[in-house]
């Protein structure tokens, strides 16, 4: 196994969302068309990651900011390649490209009944935040 990590553009698309599409607790919706990803990608250069095992895609990460605050989404690592610390890897490289870009506090949204993410993102730093209340409006 030789992982390399580099930075996701849409002609990793294909692979990713098929990734994302088999993963239990990520949850896509229509802002993640291939449309919607290129435009993402573009208003977030270099923040967000693949990683791969030769061809194979072995894991991903979408990952922005807003110029305040950092944001992941749909950590995702191939079954076959978790535990090895590839989620942990594709973490850290947004984190170094967020702290690149100015930003000090990043947030990440994970199901209530996904124990699997919440373990994961306990065992590496993050915190539960219970003061907070996410709210969402539909814009159409």
């Amino acid at each position: 196994m030789n992982i390399h990590y580099q930075e996701m553009t849409i002609l990793d698309y294909p692979d990713v969302i098929v990734l994302w599409q088999n993963t239990e607790g990520v949850g896509l919706s229509g802002a993640d068309t291939p449309e919607a990803i290129s435009s993402y990608l573009a208003r977030n250069p270099g923040h967000s990651f693949v990683a791969r095992d030769g061809e194979q895609l072995a894991g991903a990460v979408l990952c922005g900011h807003d110029g305040r605050r950092g944001y992941l989404h749909h950590l995702a690592v191939q079954p076959s390649y978790r535990r090895q610390g590839i989620g942990q890897n594709l973490v850290e490289h947004c984190m170094e490209h967020l702290k690149a870009a100015g930003i000090d506090k990043c947030h990440i949204f994970v199901y209530a009944d996904n124990q699997d993410g919440q373990s994961f993102w306990n065992k590496t730093g993050w915190v539960l935040r219970t003061r907070l209340v996410l709210m969402s409006r539909e814009l159409s």
